[in-house]
């Protein structure tokens, strides 16, 4: 059976015209990258988590869902980390737990854009939608980022190629420009690329602050951070003379040194563009719903990821209150993941410790966080089976909808099992 306009819960892209032809134990895919089409093959894999596991035994789902209950109740400083392809209603949840108990609540941000996310709070973000860049950007600056292999249908669909309202040549009516230390295969199709030394992103955004205000600037920055005084001012013009430019800023920018203020940089220098042209920013977010915990959980708690509830309040101070720290101190005695193979990113010391702890894990399929589990209750796919919203990388929410039921009937969603779980937990 063929479903259309479905949407992809993998990249920050989160692509809401996916084709998809279900045929029994088959799925074809078109519209789709690469990566959408791998996430979907999920739904007939025989790698698919079906039924529940106590201790790597097949085990009831009522008896699961107690002893579930049972080691987050118990624990005295509980890990809760949920992934970003799962809906902001699971989040919410997930949230919601993390409170009841006193634990940590946290996300994929924590290892990825949370420098970003920080930034932006700290000097707010003159962005926009990918939408007003197809319509209306004819300047593309990737820094620090790598969309083509990173988000193989950016480009295609809304930044660089397609016909827009006010670009309706297309990649005629547009010039690339790419920063990055490795000539990348974005960097290959550039009209512009500048190889810029590692971890001096910091230094060539003030320049390019100065050359706008007027300032000049020493000739020794070339040799201090590979971007010559030609090539800073030849930028700069391109940015003043566009009609509507944008940077698409990668974790080249937010996971070199000076991380969250390398984006309070950019985005002065964003600023300071806005007075002689339109220009925006847009951080090029990894996960399909990754931007949709940070909404959420700012709006529960005050913060974007990494919030602690031990001391009865939120409480938010990155690299003391975040995943990989909280574990590296041996402060948990209890874990939580929710569509996350998170033993799978996280240093080796911090995985055997997390090992030794009591863990719950709630996925699609094996995994080698579900190696390490007590307990393993099989995951929903959003946007698939179940229906939740997404919110894309530019922090538009889209709501997905179900197409097929998930192989059980244990539970409807990931939302629902969490709530299943919180409820034995107040029992």
């Amino acid at each position: 059976m063929i479903f259309e306009n479905i949407n992809c819960s993998v990249c920050g892209m989160a692509c809401d015209d996916l084709i998809v032809d279900v045929d029994n134990d088959k799925v074809t895919v078109e519209n789709g990258c690469l990566m959408g089409n791998a996430k979907l093959q999920e739904l007939v894999s025989e790698n698919r988590i079906r039924e529940p596991y106590i201790y790597g035994r097949p085990a009831k789902w009522d008896d699961a869902i107690k002893k579930s209950a049972e080691i987050l109740k118990n624990a005295k400083r509980p890990l809760i980390f949920i992934g970003s392809e799962t809906s902001t209603e699971a989040m919410h949840v997930a949230i919601e737990i993390a409170i009841h108990l006193g634990g940590v609540i946290d996300d994929c941000a924590t290892i990825c854009h949370g420098p970003t996310v920080m930034g932006s709070q700290d000097s707010g973000k003159p962005t926009c939608t990918l939408g007003e860049i197809k319509n209306r950007a004819d300047l593309i600056i990737c820094w620090g980022s790598n969309p083509t292999e990173s988000h193989p249908r950016n480009l295609s669909t809304f930044t660089l190629f397609p016909k827009g309202y006010f670009t309706k040549k297309g990649r005629n009516d547009r010039r690339l420009v790419v920063v990055d230390p490795r000539r990348t295969k974005t960097a290959e199709i550039a009209d512009l690329y500048v190889k810029i030394k590692p971890g001096y992103d910091y230094v060539v955004f003030n320049a390019l602050t100065a050359v706008l205000l007027g300032e000049d600037i020493d000739e020794s920055i070339g040799a201090m951070t590979g971007v010559s005084k030609e090539q800073v001012l030849t930028l700069a013009e391109m940015m003043k003379s566009a009609n509507f430019g944008v940077i698409l800023a990668g974790l080249g920018v937010a996971s070199s040194p000076k991380k969250n203020n390398n984006v309070r940089a950019v985005e002065r220098l964003v600023k300071e563009l806005n007075r002689f042209t339109k220009f925006s920013i847009l951080a090029n977010r990894g996960h399909a719903n990754v931007a949709g915990f940070n909404q959420v959980c700012t709006w529960m708690t005050g913060f974007p990821y990494g919030v602690d509830f031990s001391r009865g309040y939120s409480y938010f101070n990155p690299g003391e209150t975040t995943t990989v720290d909280i574990l590296r101190r041996g402060e948990v005695d209890a874990v939580m993941v929710i569509g996350s193979a998170l033993a799978s990113h996280l240093p080796r010391t911090v995985v055997e410790y997390m090992a030794k702890q009591p863990i719950i894990t709630i996925d699609i399929s094996n995994c080698p966080m579900t190696m390490i589990s007590d307990v393993v209750l099989p995951g929903v796919m959003d946007g698939a089976e179940c229906e939740g919203t997404f919110y894309r990388m530019d922090d538009i929410p889209l709501r997905a909808r179900k197409f097929i039921d998930p192989p059980f009937d244990y539970t409807t969603s990931n939302e629902d099992t969490l709530k299943q779980i919180f409820e034995e937990i107040k029992r």
